[in-house]
């Protein structure tokens, strides 16, 4: 069974700086019927104006993942951790017994997007931790490439959960393929492009939710990036 979520029908917000859509309620925005899918929980596309940001605020119980499409975004927290994003890196963020953090466009002339990913931790209470990841442009390419999941294996961040995300892009008629385990679901994000999700079109923004599949089967329709989550 395969759900969509259409761009349209995301929550969405505007506050000057900030531009986002939400695939499941957050801040203000509440849908009984998208309050999170599986383990998880928010899923933001977040367009930032440039010099804009999330001041200082804190976490905690949540392992949080940020993978920016377009600029560059300037991360601080109270680990001790500043640094860079950029688009093909992989920022986790185990909130875990708190952290205080910020998270700026990092120049003031380039607008920033990314998507701001939240998932339940398997318990509460865990040590807080940052980790950061390239993912080389062709690894991706035409395949799917593991870029988090409950093991730091294979260039991935590790997150505090039984959840796989996996990235691939796809130009026109290339084809990848992701096999379900019994019992597993997943959600499919499309961040650019269009792609075809088991026949079905998907559009920029669009999301879908899967369950009771064996096999997800992508294609690409016009240079697509996708992610995609394999929940428990």
């Amino acid at each position: 069974m395969i759900r969509i979520r259409k761009a349209a029908e995301r929550g969405s917000a505007s506050y000057g700086w900030l531009d986002t859509r939400y695939t499941f309620s957050f801040a203000d925005y509440y849908d009984p019927a998208y309050a999170g899918f599986r383990d998880l929980r928010v899923l933001n596309d977040d367009r930032i104006a440039p010099g804009g940001g999330f001041p200082t605020h804190s976490h905690r119980d949540m392992e949080i993942l940020t993978w920016v499409l377009e600029g560059e975004l300037a991360h601080k927290d109270s680990l001790g951790h500043g640094s860079r994003i950029l688009p093909g890196e992989i920022q986790r963020m185990s909130a875990g017994t708190g952290v205080r953090h910020s998270e700026f466009n990092a120049s003031h002339e380039r607008s920033l997007r990314l998507l701001q990913i939240w998932i339940v931790p398997e318990r509460p209470g865990l040590e807080p931790g940052y980790e950061q990841k390239t993912v080389p442009a062709a690894e991706i390419q035409g395949r799917l490439r593991l870029v988090a999941g409950p093991q730091a294996a294979d260039g991935a961040v590790r997150i505090h959960q039984d959840v796989r995300l996996y990235v691939t892009r796809l130009s026109a008629g290339e084809k990848a393929e992701l096999p379900l385990a019994p019992q597993r679901h997943a959600w499919v994000q499309v961040a650019w492009g269009e792609a075809l999700l088991n026949g079905l079109e998907l559009s920029l923004g669009d999301g879908a939710a899967v369950s009771s599949e064996t096999l997800l089967k992508l294609e690409g329709r016009h240079d697509a990036e996708l992610l995609i989550f394999d929940l428990k």
